[in-house]
Parts: structure tokens; sequence; C-alpha cells
């Protein structure tokens, strides 16, 4: 249970770090100041969506792992 939350906060922390690192460098120019703005914010929210996703079915193929070898045990 303790390696669970522990790895949870790992996912955290990491995809925290990654976004920051990674998605905020993301700029789009040539297409006007306001249109430029709109869409790296769209393009930054979807990654930021996609990471979760990831994120979410990691910690539950990890929390179902856990459990099945509590319950075999």
């Amino acid at each position: 249970m303790y390696g669970f939350i522990g790895i949870m906060w790992l996912l955290i922390l990491a995809g925290g770090g990654i976004l920051v690192l990674a998605v905020s460098k993301i700029s789009i120019s040539g297409y006007g100041n306001e249109i430029d703005f709109l869409v790296a914010s769209v393009i930054k929210a979807v990654i930021a969506i996609l990471f979760v996703v990831v994120w979410i079915v990691v910690l539950s193929k990890l929390k179902n792992r856990i459990f099945q070898k509590q319950i075999a045990s």
C-alpha cells in the first residue's frame, strides 16, 4: 500500500515537472497575436489532458496489480 502511494506521488511530481519544462516552451507564431496565444493554449491543454489520462491509466493498473497480489497472499 505504501509503495502505491509513493509511486503515485513520484508520478505526480515527475509529470508536473515534465509539463512545466516541456509544455511551457510551446509557442506558435505567424497567425497574429490573439490567434497564436489561442492555438498555443489549446495545444498545451491537450497535452496536459493526455498526460493526466496516461497517469490515471498507469495508477489504475498499478493499483490493480498491488491489490491482486494482496488478495492472492
